[in-house]
């Protein structure tokens, strides 16, 4: 996500929303990453959803890693350079998204949401997913946050590569236990992104 600020061609919606409320509180995105996670948390209350290790490190290390970005990788002005690192920041994002799913140990604050919502409204996780990212998306841009084809880039790719990568990253022997709804025979996360 860091990455993606330096390339100034748009940001992922959770990161327009972040970056609109930085610009109007004056904490760093970072700060407001970590803040906007713990929030999201709260929702997790009424979905019965429960976090793990991997949901309150998701919390923290994103926006710790993510300040960290901004202070080592300098601005850049050359469009040349912008974009190559855009499309290895979604990159990196999508393998990110296999590695910490496949490790196992609880979904980060807004995927959590995303499932949650899922499994409480019976509505298909591609329904609930583009709604929450299609909101977040607007507030952000109300804020003042970055649109751009980096936007576009983002959510054209990022379904792709976690699938990709969440199947090179899985564990093999382990399976992942099926949720209350999966049982029931109605659609999955787990299902719109593994393979059976």
């Amino acid at each position: 996500m860091g990455l993606m600020l330096r390339a100034e061609l748009g940001l992922e919606p959770w990161s327009v929303l972040n970056q609109g409320i930085s610009r109007h509180t004056g904490l760093t995105i970072g700060t407001v990453t970590i803040v906007s996670g713990a929030l999201i948390l709260l929702l997790w209350i009424p979905l019965r959803q429960r976090p793990g290790l991997g949901t309150v490190s998701n919390v923290v290390v994103l926006g710790l890693v993510m300040d960290a970005t901004l202070a080592w990788v300098p601005e850049l002005d050359s469009l040349g350079a912008r974009i190559p690192l855009l499309a290895g920041a979604v990159l990196l994002n999508g393998a990110a998204t296999g590695l910490y799913i496949s490790a196992d140990y609880g979904p980060g604050p807004r995927d959590g949401l995303m499932t949650g919502l899922h499994r409480r409204t019976g509505r298909p996780v591609r329904l609930v997913r583009t709604c929450i990212e299609v909101t977040v998306l607007a507030a952000g841009f109300a804020l003042g946050g970055s649109v751009g084809v980096g936007t576009v880039v983002y959510a054209l790719a990022i379904g792709p590569l976690a699938q990709f990568f969440l199947r090179r990253f899985a564990v093999r022997g382990t399976a992942v236990q099926p949720s209350p709804v999966v049982a029931r025979g109605e659609a999955s996360p787990e299902r719109a992104i593994l393979p059976e």
